[in-house]
């Protein structure tokens, strides 16, 4: 059963082990992540951001068992659970499914998994044209048309990463 938890950044590491050591195993953390390219003082700088912040998923057949979270609550790292696990298991499925969907092969979520719209202003997350906002103008099997301050142009939907303003 899927659970989600909110955990403190800085101890993930002691976290995953802790969950492992008392829950087994076979417990599956997931945290979809975006890899993003910025230039900072002409310099390109890598960054791998989680999706959700210090949010992720968590899974073990145990969690079926309310009594299990109750004994777990207070491992170090782990700030608490999100209620309301039990009745939204589709739904977290649903999204997880999605998720690995867009994942390239290196683990990180493609550009495919946000929806795009026409007439919705977008910023750059990467390339040369980073923190610029431009607008959708027509979307194409592989290509966008964007307007760019006063410049229309076409780029590729693979090859920058962008998220509505």
């Amino acid at each position: 059963m899927w659970t989600i938890i909110k955990f403190d950044r800085k101890y993930k590491k002691i976290l995953i082990d802790e969950l492992n050591l008392r829950l087994g195993e076979n417990t599956i953390i997931y945290s979809p992540k975006l890899h993003i390219e910025k230039y900072s003082k002409n310099k390109l700088i890598a960054k791998e951001l989680d999706l959700l912040g210090d949010y992720t998923f968590c899974y073990n057949k145990k969690f079926r068992d309310p009594n299990i979270v109750k004994t777990v609550k207070f491992v170090r790292g782990l700030k608490y659970f999100i209620s309301g696990y039990q009745e939204s298991q589709n739904e977290i499925q649903i999204f997880i499914d999605k998720c690995k969907k867009f994942e390239n092969p290196k683990g990180y979520l493609t550009q495919g998994f946000f929806n795009l719209r026409k007439n919705i202003d977008y910023k750059f997350e990467s390339g040369p044209f980073v923190e610029r906002i431009f607008k959708i103008i027509d979307l194409q099997k592989n290509k966008i048309d964007i307007l760019l301050g006063n410049i229309k142009t076409t780029i590729d939907k693979k090859k920058f990463f962008y998220t509505p303003v």
